[in-house]
C-alpha cells in the first residue's frame, strides 16, 4: 500500500477556505471599498385610525441634513439629484451654487458647494 501525503487533501480544503473568505469580504463591501450607511435619512412612523376604525401606519424617511457642511465630495456613481437627497439641500440650490459644474460629467473626488 502506497503512502499518501496529507497535503493531497489539505490543499483543496485550504483553497475552498480561501475562496469562502474572499466571498465573505466581497459580499460585505459595496464595491467601492467604503462602508456607507444603508439609508442616509431619519426614519419615522405615524399611526392613524381611518374612518372604518382600522389602524394604519405610515413610514416616512426624511433626508439627513447637511448639518452646516459647506461642501460635498463626489463619490463614484453620484448624480446631483442623489447628492440633493443625501444632503437635504434642494437640487436647484446645488445647481445655482455650482453653475460651473456639468451634471453629466461629475468625477469622484470633485467638491460640490452646498452653501454660499
Amino acid at each position: 500500500m502506497a503512502y499518501r501525503s496529507p497535503a493531497r487533501w489539505l490543499a483543496p480544503l485550504a483553497l475552498l477556505g480561501s475562496v469562502a473568505a474572499i466571498m465573505v469580504v466581497i459580499s460585505s463591501s459595496n464595491g467601492s471599498g467604503e462602508q456607507q450607511p444603508a439609508s442616509p435619512g431619519i426614519t419615522g412612523s405615524t399611526s392613524t385610525t381611518d374612518e372604518t376604525g382600522t389602524d394604519t401606519t405610515a413610514t416616512t424617511t426624511t433626508p439627513a441634513k447637511s448639518a452646516g457642511r459647506r461642501f460635498y465630495v463626489v463619490k463614484d456613481g453620484d448624480v446631483l439629484s442623489a447628492i440633493a437627497d443625501t444632503t437635504g439641500v434642494p437640487l436647484d440650490v446645488i445647481e445655482e451654487l455650482n453653475s460651473d459644474v456639468d451634471a453629466q460629467s461629475l468625477r469622484a473626488g470633485q467638491r460640490i458647494k452646498l452653501r454660499p
